[in-house]
């Protein structure tokens, strides 16, 4: 496939990939949203989205819903994944802290991905960061058994935090990570935000778990 760069789509040849939040909330069927029952992986703040499309063209037999509470990043993934004819993917527009937990069943999703979340520097911002002991027991919640969780950051801080809050979840449990591979090419990165930090020289902190009781 030919895919032609620089080149916005119409919202038309958007829509199928745009997911709207139900109003009012309601818990999501998968097999309505994507007209399967393939497993379903979820991203969460997937910017540019170039994980959603390395791993959507990679993994045709996995669905994934895209989180982000930017509307022009959700329209900028969709046009990518739209020019690719990506059926595997949704993308919404939402907090995901409010999605998990009023649109996202328990125990319905196979892995979370949770790549260079904003670490809100100033404490008085601190009430915005996404990494709370609420957004981790949604996170454990909506994981099926044997789910995983992905994780990746470039601040120690912020990396710390987390972990710790995983930490006092029994039901998760930490997998040994594997080393990061060299990139290949310049779209050969986990995200935009780690090629940017890779780049830069910067250590970028990872770790799974494993929803395993």
């Amino acid at each position: 496939m030919t895919v032609r760069r620089g080149v916005r789509l119409p919202l038309e040849q958007l829509a199928p990939y745009l997911l709207t939040v139900p109003d009012p909330t309601a818990l999501l069927d998968f097999q309505t949203v994507f007209g399967n029952t393939r497993p379903v992986e979820m991203e969460i703040g997937f910017g540019k989205g170039l994980f959603l499309l390395n791993t959507a063209i990679s993994r045709p037999d996995v669905n994934f819903l895209g989180v982000e509470i930017e509307r022009k990043y959700q329209l900028f993934t969709a046009n990518r994944i739209a020019k690719r004819g990506l059926a595997n993917v949704r993308l919404v527009c939402a907090d995901a802290r409010a999605f998990l937990r009023d649109c996202i069943r328990a125990d319905s999703v196979q892995a979370l991905h949770v790549y260079f979340p904003d670490p809100w520097w100033k404490t008085r911002h601190r009430k915005r960061r996404l990494w709370t002991p609420e957004f981790a027991d949604q996170c454990l919640r909506v994981l099926s058994l044997r789910g995983q969780l992905h994780l990746a950051t470039d601040v120690g801080d912020y990396f710390n935090v987390i972990t710790e809050l995983l930490a006092d979840r029994e039901e998760l449990c930490p997998l040994a990570q594997p080393d990061a591979k060299e990139p290949e090419h310049d779209m050969d990165f986990l995200t935009n935000f780690e090629r940017k930090s890779r780049k830069a020289g910067k250590s970028v902190h990872r770790a799974i778990y494993e929803k395993w009781v």
